[in-house]
């Protein structure tokens, strides 16, 4: 799908839509769309929603088949857990399950500890990856979200990466299962965990997310669900009465912001011999598609981008405000064929091409390079 501006919002329907939260977002997951947004940019305590960048930060930059060994740190990590033994090993696959499901902070440690070298090297990737999504309220302490100062995000921040990962076709699946089996090689009995997320069985159409918890953060929420091809995500903080506000946030999305499909990748641009190369789709409210205008602008043949093919752009407008820009393709041209690339798709090495390659590309990065050198050479 097209890549637009994570945050926009237009006019709100008339008739909103009231929670409990202390802070509350929804977003349609394919446009980003901020549909709601009560207190969205404060910056909270979030307890283990934390383990939603921890869980796409691990699977982009690991291996499912690796096995992961549970250290001193990990063992016995005080909060919820799934009861790891020390010096036991579980693939990194069953891990990120016991991550989501059961919000184990052993297993939090246990996946930062050996994607990042360390606690301390996987928090500097988390935040990085912040960075990277444009999350400017958010920052990360620790993989688990126990509380700890400096660590915090906001409604909005949490709505944004977690549209991301859902993009991930393996966060995806992890987070709608409810009830995972993992092997246990320390008993006759395997690992069976049951989703935390009463809200896979409350709300039709629920897909995920993730449940949080503390004393200082209260209860936290974030949960998805798809109905008629459209998925969106709400974030509730601090609410008490945290499932039945995200029926009623899911309700509000899928009632006055429908995702339509208004332009299909190959369509012929009127006028000009060219096709679109993406598809178009967005959540309008009530008389907004009225306002949908676009604007072709040609690509310059000395330029790289008609090098590469392309021949123009398309801008899509709502009104004055710029949704997305579609790339213009003559109709011979072979990247009318090609898979559309999702900006939301793991564009990340694993850790092992990182390590291989031994590419660096900012202070950020060589920070983490060598606290795995430090603590894999220890391990």
């Amino acid at each position: 799908m097209l890549s637009i501006p994570y945050g926009q919002t237009l006019a709100e329907p008339a008739k909103s839509v009231r929670t409990n939260a202390a802070a509350a977002a929804l977003i349609d997951v394919t446009s980003g769309r901020i549909l709601y947004s009560a207190h969205g940019d404060e910056q909270m305590r979030i307890a283990s929603l934390t383990k939603i960048m921890t869980a796409i930060v691990a699977i982009e930059h690991g291996r499912l088949s690796d096995k992961v060994t549970v250290s001193k740190r990990a063992f016995a990590k005080e909060g919820s857990s799934i009861y790891l033994k020390l010096g036991e090993e579980m693939s990194l696959e069953d891990m990120l399950y016991g991550l989501m499901l059961r919000s184990g902070n052993d297993a939090a440690t246990a996946i930062a500890e050996h994607i990042g070298g360390s606690e301390e090297g996987f928090v500097l990737m988390m935040n990085q990856k912040a960075e990277m999504l444009g999350l400017h309220d958010s920052h990360f302490m620790n993989p688990h979200g126990l509380d700890a100062e400096g660590h915090y995000s906001s409604a909005n921040d949490l709505a944004k990466l977690t549209a991301y990962a859902l993009k991930n076709p393996i966060f995806r699946d992890i987070v709608k299962t409810k009830v995972k089996k993992a092997p246990n090689p320390n008993e006759k009995w395997d690992y069976s965990w049951l989703n935390k997320n009463k809200m896979l069985q409350m709300y039709d159409g629920a897909d995920g997310v993730k449940t949080g918890y503390t004393k200082k953060a209260l209860r936290c929420l974030v949960s998805s669900a798809t109905r008629n091809g459209q998925q969106i995500v709400a974030v509730t903080l601090n609410d008490g009465s945290d499932w039945v506000d995200h029926q009623h946030l899911l309700d509000y999305g899928f009632q006055n912001y429908p995702l339509k499909d208004v332009m299909h990748k190959g369509q012929v641009i009127e006028n000009y011999p060219f096709q679109l190369g993406k598809n178009f789709s967005y959540p309008f409210a009530e008389g907004e598609e009225e306002q949908l205008r676009t604007k072709v602008v040609i690509t310059t043949q000395n330029s790289r981008e008609y090098k590469l093919g392309e021949r123009g752009k398309l801008y899509v407008m709502l009104g004055e405000r710029q949704l997305g820009v579609i790339p213009l393709y003559e109709k011979e041209s072979s990247l009318l064929q090609t898979r559309d690339r999702n900006v939301f798709a793991n564009e990340q090495p694993t850790t092992a091409q990182v390590q291989y390659k031994g590419k660096i590309t900012s202070f950020e990065e060589a920070l983490i390079s060598v606290f795995r050198a430090i603590f894999t050479a220890n391990n």
